[in-house]
């Protein structure tokens, strides 16, 4: 229990003959003025800690019930009630039209100058005062805490008052500054609840500060990084509780502040890790601010694969290099490396636009990577007993994403990894989502592109998923199995042959059951002979298995139909499978491969582009079939990211080659192979279609 919480904190200002000040919250008729104290507003020491991070950071002690102000004889300065009458005066002359004095006390408190121009001008005959600053900091603070007591008065008319002290550089100024400047937004909001927007935008706006050149005050202290997040946690939080119906206005300010794609690495982090700071004592904006980060994680995501998509080969090895080359540096702070990178690509850019690319690409990636990392970090400690509520809970919130933002973007290329890995901790979860995705492929009310990659999740989920266990596998494809023949039944009524646009929901089974099968066919097999062994894949060949239950019948069924599913699907999987199903003398189907090398899907083509009317005009090649066939991407391809994959190393299916699987395969290729051993650290375009495979544009 907390114990009694104590009064209302008050400025005190102790000068020889002054009264104290009045408290600087005000009873106000606001909605706003709901009066609480510090302690109910979470800001006594037990909860002014520092801000959490996957990384441990050193406490940094803020406490907002103590501001001291050093007497008012020892400074120098003018008394509390000298300097109230120079503001209330500069306010009267102000609502008269007379700005001279309003201008003077603008300047004044925006903080940009401590000395007045008598100072400066004793400072050339060297008889200024080196204790000077200091003062000048004290009155500043003095006039801080006076403003707040005309609060009222700082309505419309005052806009370019407000303003300026607003923009304030009060992040990287002196303890006793910041606590005043905090109590100062909460007098103000109080006092003029229209202004909530504009204080809470103050504060949201300081989210992508991450260099001490972003917060840095002369003639003060240096501050640090941790300091200065926790200053901007502290003031948000104490509007937060004094003010609850803040909490939409801040819910729209984090999406209107956040960093654009193209922003630098340094903000995007700055930001993600005060968002997430956010999310510990804002619960009602827990998911809000998930759902923030990981959309705006997927559109970097999309345009980094894209980028790499229109790379050539050289380009791309020179990302590969210049990330390898951050690594090798430390990851140094972003202050040093934007600048160098900055100034590199600005002497090249008359020529080309080689290394803009390449650095735009590189930061994409960071970003991408250190992101990615933060997240799992946050995330396993929900996950510490993957069998209880919490995780469920957590997961839930993630399945959420999955549907909304994940699923229905094409292209994302590792966003999807964080429930990848934490949908394998318990056969719970992996429930879970197998379950998810089976309802969007088979709601016939969902959009077709949904239905299709809701089935190419699934199965690159089960296939991929190392601690996806073999019965669930088992399962998964009894129930991909059983609407696929149900598919067939309805389609193969009216077909005339391969139709992707017509039929595509069966095709996206099919492919996905075959994706499976190759990645998965040791789990779905029964019995075997005595002499195979386990954990020596080769001993399967050319033996005769057993397999599960009516798995052979179904493939059948469906492969030999008139949708032809072999003609559609990725032509990568159907010849891996092929190789694979002819090898443990589950099925042969090279016959019907190549009957199908002599058939053109142009003549089965449904509605307009039955023709090629339309196609003809966008220099199609009516002979060339791709462009009616499947794609070969699969959701949880090779995972690259250098920093973030520790996560799922253990969690992932690599493809293994069978020794022997291919008696035609060549074995020269063993020096290239050495070279290439290296590069593992090395952020590539591996896929389940490239070179992992050990043939050309295998799984």
């Amino acid at each position: 229990m907390r114990s009694a919480a104590p009064p209302l904190p008050r400025a005190a200002v102790k000068t020889m003959a002054a009264t104290p000040l009045k408290p600087i919250l005000k009873q106000s008729s606001s909605v706003f003025s709901t009066k609480r104290t510090s302690d109910e507003a979470g800001l006594d020491d037990d909860t002014m800690t520092d801000p959490q991070s996957p990384r441990k950071r050193q406490r940094v002690e803020f406490d907002l019930n103590n501001i001291e102000i050093h007497e008012i004889h020892e400074i120098g300065a003018r008394s509390v009630e000298e300097i109230k009458q120079e503001i209330k005066k500069a306010l009267d002359r102000h609502d008269q039209g007379d700005d001279e004095d309003y201008d003077i006390l603008k300047h004044t408190l925006s903080g940009k100058q401590l000395l007045r121009d008598d100072d400066v001008e004793s400072d050339e005959d060297e008889d200024v005062d080196p204790s000077l600053p200091v003062k000048r900091r004290q009155e500043l603070n003095i006039y801080l805490l006076s403003l707040a007591s005309f609060s009222p008065r700082l309505g419309r008319a005052c806009d370019g008052l407000v303003k300026s002290v607003l923009q304030c550089q009060w992040l990287g100024r002196d303890e006793p500054f910041a606590k005043i400047y905090i109590q100062f937004l909460a007098a103000l909001a109080s006092a003029q609840g229209a202004r909530l927007t504009q204080i809470l935008s103050s504060v949201v706006e300081r989210f992508v500060d991450s260099r001490p050149s972003d917060w840095a005050v002369p003639n003060y202290p240096s501050v640090s990084r941790e300091a200065v997040q926790q200053r901007l946690h502290v003031a948000l939080r104490y509007i937060l509780q004094l003010f609850p119906a803040a909490k939409p206005v801040l819910e729209h300010l984090i999406n209107t502040k956040y960093p654009y794609h193209d922003d630098p690495k340094r903000m995007h982090l700055a930001f993600v890790a005060n968002l997430l700071e956010l999310r510990k004592y804002c619960p009602d904006l827990r998911s809000e601010i998930m759902d923030l980060i990981i959309s705006r994680l997927i559109k970097v995501d999309v345009e980094m694969q894209m980028d790499f998509d229109n790379m050539d080969d050289r380009l791309a090895t020179m990302v590969a290099m210049a990330l390898q080359s951050s690594r090798e540096n430390g990851n140094q702070d972003e202050e040093d490396s934007d600048d160098s990178d900055a100034e590199s690509v600005d002497s090249d850019e008359s020529e080309n636009d080689e290394y803009t690319r390449v650095k735009t690409v590189k930061e994409n990636i960071e970003k991408m990577d250190f992101i990615l990392d933060t997240l799992f970090a946050v995330y396993t400690p929900s996950f510490a007993d993957p069998q209880s509520d919490e995780a469920l809970e957590a997961f839930e919130d993630m399945l959420s994403q999955f549907s909304t933002l994940i699923l229905p973007t094409i292209k994302s290329r590792h966003t999807q990894f964080l429930i990848f890995h934490f949908g394998q901790q318990s056969e719970r979860l992996i429930d879970a989502f197998c379950g998810t995705c089976i309802n969007i492929a088979f709601e016939s009310q969902r959009p077709l592109v949904l239905q299709q990659a809701a089935s190419s999740y699934l199965a690159s989920f089960v296939a991929r998923g190392a601690h996806v266990p073999g019965h669930i596998v088992v399962k998964i494809f009894e129930v991909l199995g059983f609407h696929l023949d149900q598919m067939r039944a309805t389609f193969e009524t009216s077909c005339r042959g391969p139709d992707v646009r017509r039929y595509g929901p069966f095709y996206a089974l099919m492919q996905a059951l075959l994706y499976i099968f190759c990645f998965r066919w040791q789990d779905l097999i029964t019995s075997a002979p005595g002499d195979v062994d386990k954990d020596d894949p080769s001993s399967y060949l050319d033996q005769e298995l057993e397999w599960e239950a009516e798995i052979q019948g179904l493939m059948k069924r469906n492969i030999y139909s008139k949708l032809n599913p072999l003609k559609v699907c990725a032509p990568a999987i159907v010849e891996q499978f092929a190789l694979l199903a002819y090898r443990f003398n589950f099925m042969y189907v090279y016959p019907r491969i190549e009957s199908n090398k002599r058939l053109r899907l142009s003549q089965f083509s449904s509605g307009a582009y039955s023709s090629g009317g339309a196609l003809r005009d966008v220099a199609f090649d009516m002979n060339d079939d791709s462009w009616q066939q499947l794609g070969s991407f699969f959701p949880f391809d090779p995972y690259q990211l250098p920093v973030s994959k520790k996560w799922i190393e253990q969690d992932y299916l690599q493809w293994q080659p069978i020794p022997g699987l291919n008696p035609e395969e060549q074995d020269d290729d063993s020096s290239d192979e050495e070279e290439l051993g290296d590069e593992d650290d090395v952020v590539d375009e591996d896929t389940a279609t490239d070179d992992e495979a050990g043939v050309d544009e295998k799984i």
